[in-house]
């Protein structure tokens, strides 16, 4: 069974699907693996170490399209790039599956066995291969850092003799992995730390990493779902959030905004009128930005200056640390990979909750039943 790793197409993506020594692992399990040439090159493996590895360096990508059984990507194919691939190849990448309708129905017209990373599910026996987890410690990590340069302040505090400078007040919000990371790096960097999420019971976690936990009553018996993600708040709550939000956020000289919904616009958190309430010099990193923005005048890519507030609204913070993203996105995929392919064949059993999960299309068909219900696609060959 031939193992494809292309080079990602998708400008500013610096990541890889697989490094040097997950392809060793791979080689060494009896499986071939090609790479594209370059396709490590941006993440800092040069060709000669995927061939020491064991691996096969292939010219182009419709020629490693055309011998691949499963090819392993970061980011979402191309329409294009589907178009390369032959029926019956397995597809693992980023989806976007909830949000990629017409990108699903070509994969199942196509007839390609498709996993979208992103649709692992958050189950203890799945945690080695939760991508979406891995990448989110980046992004957390690196906001705080672009924060902390942009903000015209110290982050800790200093005492020198020409008297203290006290430490920046920083608030998160959001406290998934990202949200999480942001704040235990914002501490290590010598910040007060607040963190919120309508979430309760993370009160916890932000706790134990010294943060402060801002808790607003909105009214919500219980704001997470079965994947441990946050719902989706009522307008009501919604607008109650906006305004309790308001008030507090002009105290604080970054903020830090994480929240997402699968499948949904990011939740409107910070309004522009909540922007023009912050102290001249504040800073807002919206990791939402690719998602519509937590932040109403985010945009994404863009840094933006509005009333005096610079507002960052990145979209792939871990395509910035190419070396770290990829090595932990190629444990991620060698682990799914490992539920389906069972001495060198293909093995799918979608009785399991992985399979089940993260599986999009195959055979043909939508086989994701929330991926159905969010786009309304159903068999299509």
């Amino acid at each position: 069974m031939k193992i494809a790793i292309p080079k990602e197409i998708v400008p500013g993506e610096r990541r890889v699907a697989l490094i040097p020594d997950a392809a060793a692992a791979l080689v060494k399990g009896g499986l071939e693996v090609l790479i594209e040439t370059g396709a490590g090159a941006e993440a800092f493996h040069a060709d000669a170490a995927y061939e020491k590895s064991g691996a096969r360096i292939v010219p182009d990508a419709a020629t490693l399209y055309g011998q691949a059984d499963i090819v392993l990507k970061v980011q979402k194919p191309t329409l294009a790039e589907v178009d390369q691939l032959r029926e019956g190849t397995v597809l693992v990448a980023f989806l976007q599956a909830l949000t990629s309708s017409e990108l699903v129905q070509r994969l199942a017209a196509r007839r390609i066995t498709s996993f979208g990373m992103e649709g692992v599910p958050r189950i203890s026996r799945a945690q080695k291969m939760d991508a979406l987890s891995s990448q989110a410690n980046i992004a957390g990590y690196k906001a705080v850092l672009i924060a902390a340069e942009s903000l015209a302040k110290f982050f800790p505090m200093m005492m020198t003799a020409a008297g203290t400078v006290f430490a920046a007040r920083v608030l998160v919000m959001g406290a998934g992995v990202a949200g999480l990371q942001a704040i235990a790096t914002a501490r290590r960097l010598g910040a007060q730390v607040w963190g919120y999420d309508v979430r309760a019971v993370v009160k916890e976690q932000i706790e134990s990493l010294g943060a402060k936990f801002l808790a607003f009553d909105l009214g919500i018996a219980d704001a997470e779902d079965k994947g441990g993600y946050a719902k989706a708040l009522s307008p009501e709550a919604s607008r109650r959030q906006q305004e309790l939000l308001a008030e507090k956020t002009k105290d604080f000289d970054v903020v830090i905004t994480t929240a997402l919904v699968p499948g949904r616009p990011a939740p409107r958190l910070v309004n522009k009128e909540t922007v023009a309430g912050m102290k001249p010099g504040s800073v807002i990193v919206d990791l939402a930005a690719e998602a519509g923005g937590n932040c109403e005048l985010t945009e994404a890519d863009q840094v933006v200056i509005k009333h005096g507030v610079t507002i960052h609204g990145p979209t792939n913070l871990p395509a910035s640390v190419p070396v770290h993203a990829s090595q932990l996105y190629a444990r991620n995929v060698t682990e799914l990979l490992k539920e389906f392919v069972k001495d060198g064949a293909l093995a799918l059993n979608f009785e399991d909750e992985v399979i089940k999960g993260a599986c999009v299309t195959h055979g043909g068909e939508v086989v994701n039943e929330a991926v159905k219900n969010a786009l309304g696609v159903g068999k299509t060959a």
